[in-house]
This record gives C-alpha cells, sequence and structure tokens, in this order.
C-alpha cells in the first residue's frame, strides 16, 4: 500500500464515515467498509488481490525489527509486534463482545495461549517491561492467524447487521462483560466509557477501520527508521 493508496484509504473513509449510519446507503456502505477493510490485513492466500497495508509491512521484514523496542519515532517507540497485536485485540473484543455479544477469539480459539503472552488485555497502560516482555515473546506465526481470524470474524459481523443497528448504542451490559474478562487494565477505564458512548457505527468506524489505520502508519514509521539505520551501517 503506497503513498498514493493510502490518501485514496483516507478519502474512502470520509466517505464511509458520511453514508454508514443512512439506511438507503446500506449496501454502499457495507461494500465500502469491507474494501477498507480488506487493506488493513494480510492478503494471505489471495495472490490476485493488490498487497495491503499489512502485506508492505510483512514484505521483507526481519524478525528483529519486527521485535525491536523501543524505537522513537514522532508517534510511538512501541513495536511492530506491539502494535500489530494492539489493533488485533482491540478489534477482536469490540466486534465480538461489543456489536455481536459473541466470545472473543482470544479465548474462543485459545490464542491467549496460541500467541505466548501473558496479555490479555488491549495493551493500553502497558509499561515499558510489559512492551519489551510481548514484543520478545509473541509468537509471530499466531499472532499472523489470530490476525487473520480477526478480519474474516469481522467482515462475517458487520454485514450480518441491519441497517437500523448501526445507529443503536453499545450495550452497557456487554461494557460490563468486557471489564469481566479483563480485556481493559484497571488503569485504562475510561476506554469503556469511551466505547459506551458510541453506537455500533462508531465502533465500525473506529476502532474496526480508522484505529487499524493509525497504528500501521507506526509501525510503517517504525520499518522504514529500522531500514534506514540498517543501510547506514552496511
Amino acid at each position: 500500500m503506497n503513498l498514493e493508496q493510502r490518501k485514496h484509504w483516507n478519502a474512502n473513509h470520509k466517505i464511509l464515515t458520511g453514508i454508514l449510519s443512512k439506511p438507503e446507503e446500506y449496501p454502499n456502505a457495507i461494500a465500502l467498509f469491507l474494501e477498507q477493510h480488506r487493506w488493513l490485513y494480510a492478503s494471505g492466500r489471495e495472490p490476485s488481490v493488490q498487497p495491503t497495508y499489512e502485506d508492505a509491512i510483512l514484505s521483507g521484514l526481519r524478525e528483529q525489527t519486527f521485535r525491536a523496542y523501543p524505537v522513537r519515532t514522532s508517534n510511538s517507540q512501541n513495536s511492530i509486534a506491539w502494535h500489530l497485536w494492539h489493533c488485533a485485540r482491540i478489534e477482536d473484543l469490540t466486534m465480538n463482545v461489543l456489536i455481536s455479544g459473541q466470545e472473543q477469539l482470544l479465548h474462543s480459539e485459545d490464542y491467549a495461549s496460541k500467541l505466548q503472552t501473558r496479555f490479555i488485555h488491549t495493551g493500553n497502560g502497558m509499561d515499558e517491561g510489559e512492551i519489551a516482555e510481548l514484543s520478545a515473546s509473541i509468537s509471530i506465526d499466531a499472532l499472523s492467524d489470530y490476525r487473520q481470524a480477526v478480519a474474516k470474524r469481522t467482515r462475517s459481523i458487520i454485514p450480518g447487521l441491519r441497517p437500523d443497528q448501526l445507529k443503536d448504542k453499545v450495550n452497557p451490559e456487554r461494557i460490563r462483560q468486557v471489564s469481566a474478562q479483563g480485556a481493559v487494565k484497571a488503569s485504562e477505564q475510561w476506554l469503556l466509557d469511551y466505547w459506551g458512548g458510541k453506537t455500533l457505527a462508531g465502533l465500525v468506524l473506529m476502532p474496526a477501520t480508522r484505529h487499524n489505520f493509525l497504528h500501521l502508519n507506526k509501525a510503517m514509521q517504525v520499518k522504514l527508521k529500522l531500514q534506514k539505520s540498517l543501510a547506514r551501517s552496511t
């Protein structure tokens, strides 16, 4: 996903924001959401599909670069591993628990064990030692599988919503479920309040699309900075 494609993605996100809650635009909105969302995850075994933003980040990526922490960029010092894990965790629990009332894939598909990290929350509020631990220990293969599973589930949930549901506020009981599952650190309860004030359309726009895009931007910045450092040292 090059610069022009990223600009196009941003322009389409503005369009999606404008039409998502309009019943008469529902078919167009869902089609646009699916296209926007496709750009945010690795294309996997779809050779005919244009390389996505995650494809661009992962292409030629060394494990050392993937796990490197801290990496001081203009927007973040977190590792690529953390960014990819964090946005998948957020999407897993918001799409599955808050929108559809299902169990998180982290638990239903045992990714809590497969990922080889003890952290089951969103990653908000982690200290430097915790981020370093996750970056060093997380399974790259399991994270790839987890992200693919999260993406597939989201693409099945959103088209299954009725147009009128998109204007509904998040069910407070589902917010309580997220809290009870330990999916948000005690110090980060603001996040529950933030989601609780959203409509379902709001969750589709942020985090399922925009939040992912922002973290992929940060991951790409990390990759480019570290590649530049490697080039200077060789």
